[in-house]
Parts: C-alpha cells; structure tokens; sequence
C-alpha cells in the first residue's frame, strides 16, 4: 500500500508540476519559447494569464473539484453510480459549477459551455458536438481512476459520466479511458516495456491517435494532446527529462505538461520528483493534493 500511495501522489503532484511549468509558455511555438527561455525548465509563473510562481491552472484545479466531489460522496455514491444511479454525476457537475463560480484563472470554452448547460438545465451531458473534442476531459480524470482503483466497470462509467458533463465527443472518450487506462497499469507495476505494448495494441485499434511519425502539434484537440504525450514518454523514462521535452513544444503546454508529469510521476513516485519544482509549488496544493490522494485510495478500497 505505500508504494502504491508513493506511486498514487506521484502521479497527482506529477500533473500538478506539469501544469505549473507549461502554465508559462502555453500557447507559444517552440521557436518562440527557444528565443524567450532558451530551453523552458523552471517554474516561473507568467505566461499569457500572468500567474505567480508556483500557481496551476485548470487542469489542477478541476481535478481537485472532481475529487473533492468522490470524496464528498462516498462509496455509497460510488456504488450507485456502478447501478446507474446518476446521484454522483449531478455532484460532480455541482462541483464544477462551483468551481467556474469561483473565478478560476483559466476555463476552456468547452468546459464552460457544459458547465452552463448543466447549471441552467440540469442535463448531465449534452448531445454529440463536433466541437467537443477538446481535451477538458481528459485532463481532469486523474481522482476518477485512484477512487475505482480494482473496480474496471466503475472506472470506465465513472470516468464517460464525468467527461460528458462537458465533453460529448468519441475521441474524447477514447482519450479519457486509454490514458486513465495507461495511468492503472502504471500504478499496478505495468514497466516502460509492457506500457509500451499496451500503447502499440490501443493506436493500432485507434489509428487517429497514432503518432509515429510524430506531427509536433500539441494543441488542445484530443488527439494532438494524446500524440504529443504518448511521443515524449517512448522517448524519455526520466521524470524531468520527458516533462521539459514536452512543455517546450509549446501550444497547450499546461495541459500536455500535466499528464506527461501525471504518468511520468507515476511512473517515479513522490519520493522520487525534482524538489527543486516541487517546492514551487503552492503549499495549499500540495496539502490538498496530499489530502485528496489519501481518501481516494482509502475510497477504492473501500469498494473491494
């Protein structure tokens, strides 16, 4: 159990670290970022949204929002939802709602439309949208997979129900479920060759996520992100090195950063992160991150 806490909080300050270090240079090119930084390794703040050193964005604070929700629920809501019973879904999308209340320093589009229509409707998804396939779902599922941990119909109904408050599209989907699957199997023990394998069998039944030869466009369109995350981490096992290749190609480097550094994180665990990144970060993230990863792992054991 304390490896797989280790490997859990890794995985959880991982992402929180990648989007606290791409934060800076999302949406410039790497040109742009060579000519400014030279190469991007320090976490800064700054960037288009002018945060302070140590500050993440949405991809952080949304899957705070969503954990903060399982956890409010319980392995009773848990256990409904594995029935159908929709009780945790409408939580969720409460949670998010309270979170766009909150003025958060950043919010894609596509979340915020989805978020307003739950508020002002009540519908848990919306109808498919050629437009949803954006990467707001994915970038948040982290909580989902650590409360379902042993549980594989739960994870993959939880995490489409919580995608869909905002996202409705297939490849969307498909993104959520393949790296929350990756992101299992790497918490389980799965090794860089195993992982590897995994990844050739689902691109192979995937082919729009294929990314060799890689394009080098991270932009916030799923399969972008997905290609741009799955390339660095075959190219690099070591934590720092896959995370500053990845955050400077630029375009959503928030986004990309924070799950390369969710699964690289957890492919290191806590004990093994860059201090010198982890300590910029703001201590209250790192308490709640802490916080969070405990009673989502005590969740998922729960349910067994």
């Amino acid at each position: 159990m304390r490896e797989l806490f280790d490997k859990s909080l890794g995985a959880y300050l991982g992402l929180a670290i990648g989007d606290a270090l791409g934060a800076t240079v999302e949406f410039m090119r790497p040109r742009e970022i060579a000519a400014q930084y030279g190469v991007h390794r320090d976490i800064i703040g700054g960037g288009w949204l002018k945060l302070a050193r140590g500050q993440v964005t949405d991809d952080t604070t949304m899957s705070l929002a969503l954990g903060a929700a399982l956890l409010q629920g319980g392995s009773d809501a848990l256990r409904g939802q594995a029935n159908g019973d929709d009780t945790l879904v409408r939580s969720i999308g409460n949670a998010y709602v309270q979170w766009w209340r909150g003025k958060p320093v950043d919010c894609g589009n596509t979340c915020r439309r989805g978020i307003q229509r739950f508020l002002h409707e009540g519908t848990l998804a919306g109808p498919y949208n050629p437009g949803d396939a954006g990467n707001g779902a994915l970038m948040r599922n982290l909580p989902a997979v650590l409360a379902t941990l042993g549980n594989d119909p739960l994870f993959k109904r939880l995490s489409i129900a919580q995608a869909h408050l905002t996202h409705h599209h297939p490849l969307s989907d498909a993104a959520v479920l393949a790296l929350g699957q990756l992101l299992r199997m790497v918490l389980a023990g799965s090794d860089h060759h195993e992982c590897q394998l995994w990844v050739d069998r689902w691109t192979a039944g995937n082919p729009a996520f294929r990314f060799t030869p890689y394009r080098g466009r991270a932009t916030a369109y799923v399969v972008d992100t997905v290609q741009t995350v799955l390339h660095f981490l075959n190219l690099n096992q070591d934590f720092e090195a896959v995370l500053i290749a990845t955050v400077n190609q630029g375009d959503d480097a928030d986004t990309t950063g924070a799950l390369v550094g969710m699964l690289a994180g957890a492919r290191c665990g806590a004990s093994r992160l860059p201090q010198r990144w982890l300590h910029r970060l703001q201590p209250a993230v790192v308490q709640a991150i802490t916080d969070q990863t405990s009673g989502l792992l005590a969740l998922a054991q729960s349910l067994k």
